[in-house]
């Protein structure tokens, strides 16, 4: 199997103020990584990309309470980031960051462009600073009510009950988040992007969307674009890239906006990884052209920064606005395809929070239970279109209920009964119409769930590929192929075969959602070599923070392409040896769940 096409997925940069949480994941990490596995195993050139973002005051806030550096508070949380997405099996081309020399570069580029195509102006606006320590304070630090709507806890830069971009002088009885001190508002000039100039492309893009994105996202952006205002891409502060013009580029007060920076990670990134692979020119077959495709995936409180803003800069920088403009030295580059945005997880009725300790980061998860469980848990009962709620007594229940009595039953009951009495793949007699049956209702469940992998509706995918599992369980009950053993062991050995059919149709099925033991089931069916290829950490070389001096940093990355696992129902080969396969899924004794939740509460308390 293989196709032309070439899909870009664009996953959203995870902050370096501390460790992911398993809320965060559920809308950038796993859905990203189901998606692209499912395009790898249909043929298709699938570069998934991102990295930690690691610029902007919340850092700088941060490593001043800590003691340290931002530079150092970034390089600690990167390397955390990153060892725990490979753990949760996140199977990124390249995972890098945003304090890289050749991000620093694409930045500039991207920023010149826009400045020399009229998309960039400066203006003096009021910015808003910490009266004790004179320090500029991000939007996102400056909280109060929201002048639209009245909502008492709106943000500098976005009120979440209404979905308007403010500024934070607009914000009424505004204070830090910070110290709960009256911020002050001073005259500071600063860089803006015209995105009214793209109000008209924007919209007519934006409409060419309707029955293609999910219509939440495709809703909330379009009224966004009711009330365009210029957006400031400068930020008074000494931590972020240099603004490359000059007079500007030699004031150790004045960088590029962390908002601004962070979303042309995606292009800095691809252009890293085409790097590292020795051909530099490799990534332009992502970005350019009328062929390529591209699938950014994010929790929903970004949505205006991938459908409204990341666009206009891609447009600006390819001369498609209302001023139009040449495209820069990088060429035009292409809008995204679909924005996919998750909503928001909760944690046992609670907004998830780092603060109030109302959480549970991704590591401490995976010390105690599987990748592959969580990963499930996120699918089937995660935030694909609304809010949902995560609880330890749903966690437990889909654990035991579903992956161990149901498909770990499932691989377990058919290859032990054939390893244990026939100790190989057994070959097929006659088949009866019921057998027919089975196998062609497995074989079509590709085309079926496929079909929901490539509108990125996850949970009705997975709960198709569930269905097949129940209906192999009911095939092997009916059947009874241990009561077959002295009575009729042609029809027993044929029963079985058909079973372990179900099995690597399942198996394949299930393998954009739970990776890791599909290996092992691969392995549990005498599969030889790779079936799905999973990430590792690497090392980067480049400068970092705008130093001088090029130093090494981790980067995640794997080999995906050349593995065994196709999206098709791969024939089993009669012959093949069995040996009894191991538990595929531990069964959670219920206390599980009071100790989590004791946790939790000793946590917040």
């Amino acid at each position: 199997m293989s196709s032309n096409r070439h899909i870009l997925t664009a996953v959203a940069w995870p902050y370096t103020n501390g460790p992911r949480h398993i809320g965060h994941v559920s809308g950038f990490g796993v859905p990203s990584d189901v998606f692209s596995r499912f395009q790898r195993m249909s043929g298709n050139n699938v570069l998934m990309v991102s990295g930690t973002d690691e610029h902007g005051t919340p850092i700088q806030v941060l490593a001043d309470q800590e003691g340290v550096t931002a530079r150092e508070l970034a390089d600690h949380y990167n390397r955390v980031i990153a060892e725990d997405l490979v753990a949760l099996g996140l199977s990124y081309d390249l995972f890098t960051r945003t304090t890289t020399g050749n991000h620093y570069s694409v930045v500039q580029k991207l920023f010149t462009t826009l400045y020399d195509n009229g998309y960039v102006f400066a203006r003096t606006t009021k910015g808003a600073i910490s009266p004790s320590t004179g320090r500029t304070l991000p939007d996102r630090y400056i909280e109060g009510t929201c002048p639209i709507c009245g909502y008492d806890g709106a943000r500098g830069d976005q009120c979440d009950n209404c979905g308007n971009q403010l500024d934070p002088i607009d914000l009424i009885s505004p204070r830090s988040k910070i110290n709960g001190e009256t911020p002050e508002f001073v005259d500071s000039e600063h860089f803006m992007l015209d995105l009214p100039a793209f109000a008209g492309v924007l919209s007519e893009w934006l409409k060419g969307k309707e029955g293609q994105w999910r219509p939440n996202v495709l809703k909330f952006s379009m009224n966004l674009l009711d009330d365009l205002q210029p957006r400031a891409v400068t930020r008074d502060l000494d931590w972020g890239v240099p603004i490359p013009l000059d007079g500007w580029s030699d004031n150790a007060n004045k960088r590029l906006y962390v908002w601004f920076d962070a979303v042309i990670g995606y292009l800095s990134a691809s252009i890293e990884w085409a790097e590292r692979t020795g051909d530099p020119e490799a990534w332009r077959r992502w970005w350019q052209g009328e062929d390529p495709e591209s699938f950014y995936f994010m929790g929903k409180d970004n949505i205006v920064f991938h459908s409204v803003i990341w666009p206009a800069i891609l447009l600006g920088a390819s001369g498609r606005g209302d001023r139009g403009g040449e495209p820069g030295p990088l060429g035009a580059l292409n809008v995204p395809t679909e924005v996919v945005s998750s909503e928001f997880l909760t944690m046992e009725g609670r907004k998830f929070s780092s603060s109030r300790r109302v959480v549970i980061y991704v590591r401490d998860f995976l010390e105690r239970y599987s990748a592959d469980a969580l990963r499930y848990y996120i699918m089937a009962a995660g935030p694909e279109t609304q809010d949902t709620d995560f609880t330890w007594a749903e966690f437990v229940r889909r654990n035991n209920d579903e992956l161990v009595a149901a498909w770990g039953n499932l691989v377990n009951r058919s290859i032990s009964m054939a390893a244990k009495n026939l100790g190989e793949i057994p070959a097929a007699g006659d088949l009866t119409d019921e057998d027919r049956r089975v196998l062609e209702a497995s074989a079509a469940a590709f085309g079926t769930v496929g079909a929901r992998l490539e509108r990125s509706q996850f949970k009705a995918a997975l709960q198709e590929a569930m269905r097949t599992v129940a209906e192999a369980n009911k095939y092997i009950s009916d059947q009874a192929p241990w009561a077959l053993k002295k009575t009729d062991p042609e029809r027993m050995a044929t029963v079985l075969h058909v079973a372990l059919q179900l099995v690597q149709d399942a198996n394949t099925l299930l393998t954009p959602f739970l990776p890791q033991s599909a290996n092992k089931v691969y392995a549990m069916l005498g599969g030889e070599g790779t079936w799905t290829g999973m990430p590792r950490l690497e090392t980067g070389h480049d400068t970092i923070g705008g130093s001088a001096e090029k130093v090494d940093y981790p980067v995640i990355t794997g080999d995906y392409a050349d593995n065994a696992a196709r999206w098709e129902s791969i024939p089993i080969v009669p012959g093949t040896p069995l040996s009894r396969p191991e538990p595929l899924f531990a069964k959670l004794d219920p206390s599980v769940v009071d100790e989590e939740l004791a946790r939790l509460e000793g946590g917040a308390a």
